[in-house]
């Protein structure tokens, strides 16, 4: 009788001390199991742009045509940082060649990346006629060519036909792209709307030589 409750006893230690350390293991599983989503969850916020690069200011270009093209499906053709003359804030102001044939103008509010409004231009035959509808170079592409050959913020994009001329006669398409360079100093390059390739307005840099003195 001695010998079976001193059976029953141990059987019941072994079985707690299994327990418990299937407890432990449990434990430490969760643990590592938890650290690792939190590195995880912090990477995929980064990688988004949901975690710190979110907050890191102001709208870029790139962003400000997105929420352009979700408002608006079309073309963006030009887009220009300006402050808001009914607010003390700063917006990006796109003309937008819409699918619906129609020219809108669109305001993204630069702090939030949010459409603050959206309307039909007022002058919308007169510029059927002249304003250029699209390029083969992207808008996109102009910016990433422009960047590649100044480092900065771009502040301002617009596709010309380069008219300067005159005879009053139109050229090749380009995108005249204002960039606040990594210099300190304000920079306007042209990109060829069909080859991408990059010149810089040698006159725009003489005129902030200018200013400087």
């Amino acid at each position: 009788m001695k010998r079976k409750i001193a059976i029953a006893i141990a059987t019941l230690t072994a079985a707690v001390l299994v327990g418990g350390g299937l407890a432990t293991t449990a434990a430490f599983a969760d643990s590592d199991s938890s650290g690792k989503d939190d590195r995880t969850a912090t990477a995929d916020r980064a990688a988004d742009g949901t975690g710190e690069q979110s907050t890191t200011g102001r709208t870029g270009v790139d962003e400000a045509v997105g929420a352009a093209l979700k408002a608006v499906p079309g073309t963006v053709t030009e887009a220009e940082l300006d402050d808001d003359d009914d607010s003390s804030r700063t917006v990006w102001e796109l003309d937008v060649y819409g699918s619906d044939k129609v020219w809108h103008d669109v305001t993204v509010d630069a702090a939030n990346g949010k459409v603050v409004s959206d309307r039909e231009d007022d002058d919308n035959d007169d510029r059927d006629r002249h304003a250029p509808r699209s390029a083969s170079v992207s808008l996109g592409a102009a910016v990433k060519a422009a960047l590649g050959a100044q480092p900065g913020t771009v502040t301002s994009v617009d596709l010309d036909d380069n008219d300067d001329g005159d005879d009053g006669r139109r050229g090749a398409l380009r995108w005249d792209v204002d960039v606040s360079g990594k210099d300190g100093k304000e920079h306007e390059l042209h990109v060829d709307a069909k080859t991408a390739k990059v010149t810089v307005d040698h006159d725009d840099d003489h005129h902030d030589d200018g200013d400087d003195d």
